[in-house]
């Protein structure tokens, strides 16, 4: 085997050991996998996001029914909610 057969031979089995290493490691860790803290702020996050959905869509739908003073009421209140989490 000349020298040119063996670099090439060594970078082959190089190359070929990091794409394993790189597999390995890859499937043991899980999907979707991040700080336990961060993925609590994140759902508390959603969490409030959907109230905050739901009141509006409250809002619209009263709204039309009770005038403009109610969405002005409403408005406010979520406001002073917002002022104090």
């Amino acid at each position: 085997m000349n020298p040119f057969e063996m670099v090439v031979l060594i970078v082959a089995i190089v190359a070929v050991a990091g794409v394993m290493r790189a597999r390995a490691t890859h499937r043991h860790e899980a999907p979707g996998a991040a700080d336990p803290a961060e993925a609590d702020r994140l759902r508390a996050e959603v969490r409030k996001l959907k109230e905050r959905m739901h009141v509006l869509e409250r809002i619209v739908i009263e709204g039309e029914r009770n005038g403009s003073r109610a969405l002005d009421r409403e408005i406010e209140a979520l406001r002073e909610r917002e002022d104090g989490r």
